[in-house]
């Protein structure tokens, strides 16, 4: 991706090759055994999206690229197709009878929010005539099909660590959870963090890092991620009971910033793409955020599924804002996804997972 310059892409390819699949879900029961969901392609299907921005009403403007005038429309009509099976067709009206009485958080940043989005307006789409419910309160935003007693949540925490203001400033805590209590008693989790670890200079959201009995003015941000994932994983570890929760990681959610990662030495962004990268690898090579999430979720003893979305998100370019968020051009978004779009494959991967 554009921050990182990928300069030992034959180590981090080996590192990916090591993760063994103990906790990352590969396999889905609908397909043919052995098949990876999440190695395939993209093909054209004039049949998509399964929803018109128009539909959702409650959509976040940053993501409804076609009413903020985005022009084209062909990024709409492809279909994640993976190499040895298909995957199966999301029935949303089959997901609210199945989850009845259940409840499901998504916890994470704003890419969580994207896929939260995504899922509610997939299923809002199926049972339109369904009443639904909107509210937020503090930082978790809840989705409600009363019919259904079915309850989707959004708990916005960009990091899952801890960030404290003391004397200092600002100061990250990688070592520390404390919003952990808000995430339990639920059916299914889905975690995210990444994007933000990004950020440097005045949108850095910390003063300060605090690890180990020691204060830092920072530390390496695939260290500091790394050891925030460590300790999340320790919280699962310690709070979830697999016989109740079902827990996912969302996975890392590439941007796409730099051209020269897909081999075009004309854009600066992904300003005016508009097709995918229709191969089977990322020219750039693999994302190294997601060879620290698979190692850090390979060391764990109770199941974490991860929605191994890094690869074919990173083949469509095309998916993002770009001009065309924040119900206008009010700079350029390569980092989030228009709806419909991308983050509705993520949740076609998740909803095979959870049948």
């Amino acid at each position: 991706m554009g921050v990182f310059s990928i300069t030992v892409a034959s180590l981090v390819l080996l590192l990916l090759h090591q993760v063994h699949a103990k906790n990352i879900y590969s396999l889905s029961k609908h397909g043919k055994k052995g098949c990876d969901l999440f190695q395939g392609k993209w093909v054209y299907d004039h049949s998509y999206p399964h929803y018109k921005s128009g539909d959702c009403p409650f959509i976040e403007k940053e993501f409804d690229c076609q009413k903020n005038g985005r022009p084209d429309n062909q990024y709409l009509k492809y279909r994640w197709k993976p190499f040895a099976c298909d995957l199966p067709s999301f029935n949303g009206a089959s997901f609210l009878r199945r989850y009845r009485r259940k409840r499901i958080m998504f916890v994470g940043d704003s890419l969580s929010l994207n896929q939260w989005q995504s899922l509610t307006c997939m299923l809002h789409k199926a049972v339109p005539g369904a009443n639904y419910t909107l509210a937020r309160k503090g930082g978790v935003s809840t989705f409600r099909f009363p019919a259904y007693d079915l309850s989707l949540m959004y708990s916005r925490n960009a990091f899952l660590v801890d960030i404290v203001k003391n004397k200092l400033g600002r100061v990250l805590y990688p070592n520390s959870i404390s919003s952990g209590n808000t995430w339990k008693g639920f059916d299914v989790l889905i975690f995210d963090t990444w994007h933000w670890w990004l950020h440097t200079g005045r949108k850095q959201p910390w003063d300060f890092v605090r690890y180990g009995g020691k204060t830092f003015k920072d530390l390496n941000r695939m260290v500091a991620y790394e050891k925030a994932l460590i300790t999340w994983s320790r919280w699962v570890e310690a709070n979830i009971d697999p016989r109740k929760t079902m827990v996912f990681f969302q996975g890392v959610s590439p941007d796409h910033m730099s051209p020269s990662e897909w081999g075009d030495r004309n854009a600066k962004t992904c300003r005016g793409q508009t097709l995918p990268v229709l191969r089977e690898n990322y020219p750039g090579g693999p994302h190294p955020a997601e060879v620290v999430l698979e190692r850090v979720l390979r060391k764990m003893s109770k199941p974490v599924h991860l929605l191994k979305i890094t690869t074919l998100s990173q083949l469509r370019k095309d998916g993002h804002p770009a001009d065309y968020g924040y119900a206008g051009r009010r700079g350029m978004d390569c980092t989030h996804w228009c709806l419909p779009g991308i983050p509705d494959t993520w949740n076609e991967l998740l909803y095979a997972a959870l049948s």
